[in-house]
């Protein structure tokens, strides 16, 4: 078997993690191969002695990896995302941050979630990506795809913008806001949710627009099939604005039109048996701690 590590290091709350990882990988002769700067840290801390492989582009993890795991957070995995892109290898999230919808392994549960994996016992779920294109290429991305969402938001002002938007070439409105959220499903759990809007199941074939503090109070978020081509153009005061995809962020000139739609490759997350997405929405939100329920 052969694994890639990518993670963080969080100081005291990390480190016990990432030993029981390596122990057990080592302990069953599984070859790993760690993300570059994620390995030189480990060696500072003095959490790893031993010597390993590693891999610094997403363009060197290739078939030959069964899976990648993710020590962090759901934002860790994200930044996992962006090194998996096309290649199909799974990703594991194992959970060192806070909240963490998709980082499913708990450190209490390390032991025997990888011996699963070990197995190979767990099932994968697809999940959607969100694709940018814009009418000035230059000003696009290397990576210009997005697993949880593509915002736009007001950069160097208080003032609100305007996002005139179009579903397939209609005019949909014209959002006076903060910004704008089109996410997927697997963001519907992030940014978008606290702005109010919509969970979705991973599986539900949509995308979710929610704006972000509207001017317009009867603006709501609208849930759209994941085939709709998303245009957008932003206008206000100052001369650039910004566009985020995950936790990438670059500046926008305002005369720059946003192509947004289903990217055509998706990523493979691991699923553990019997922690299912909505044993998750019950633990991380609290549903039913609720005595009368």
């Amino acid at each position: 078997m052969k694994v890639a590590i990518f993670g963080q290091y969080y100081q005291n709350d990390t480190r016990p993690i990432i030993k029981d990882i390596f122990v057990f990988f080592n302990r069953n002769e599984v070859e790993l191969v760690i993300e570059e700067n994620f390995l030189k840290i480990l060696y500072e801390e003095k959490i790893l002695e031993k010597q390993y492989n590693t891999f610094k582009k997403g363009s060197e993890l290739d078939k030959s990896f069964d899976i990648l795991i993710s020590i962090g957070g759901d934002g860790t995995i994200l930044r996992a995302a962006s090194f998996v892109a096309d290649s199909g290898i799974p990703i594991l999230g194992v959970n060192a941050g806070r909240l963490g919808f998709l980082a499913k392994v708990q450190k209490e549960d390390i032991q025997s979630f990888l011996q699963i994996v070990l197995e190979k016992k767990y099932t994968i779920s697809e999940r959607t990506l969100l694709k940018l294109d814009t009418n000035f290429p230059e000003n696009e991305l290397e990576i210009n795809f997005a697993m949880n969402e593509i915002s736009v938001s007001r950069k160097d002002t208080t003032s609100m913008i305007t996002i005139e938007t179009c579903l397939n070439g209609e005019y949909l409105n014209s959002y006076w806001a903060d910004g704008l959220i089109i996410s997927t499903p697997t963001g519907s759990t992030g940014y978008s949710l606290s702005c109010g809007g919509p969970i979705l199941t991973p599986n539900v074939k949509g995308f979710v627009l929610t704006p972000i503090a509207p001017h317009n109070l009867n603006a709501r978020p609208l849930v759209i099939p994941d085939d709709t081509e998303i245009k957008l153009k932003v206008s206000g005061r100052e001369e650039q604005y910004l566009v985020s995809l995950d936790s990438r962020i670059m500046s926008i000139d305002k005369n720059t039109e946003l192509f947004i739609r289903k990217n055509p490759f998706t990523i493979n997350m691991v699923e553990i048996p019997n922690e299912t997405f909505f044993k998750t929405l019950r633990k991380k939100l609290l549903w039913g701690e609720d005595k009368r329920n």
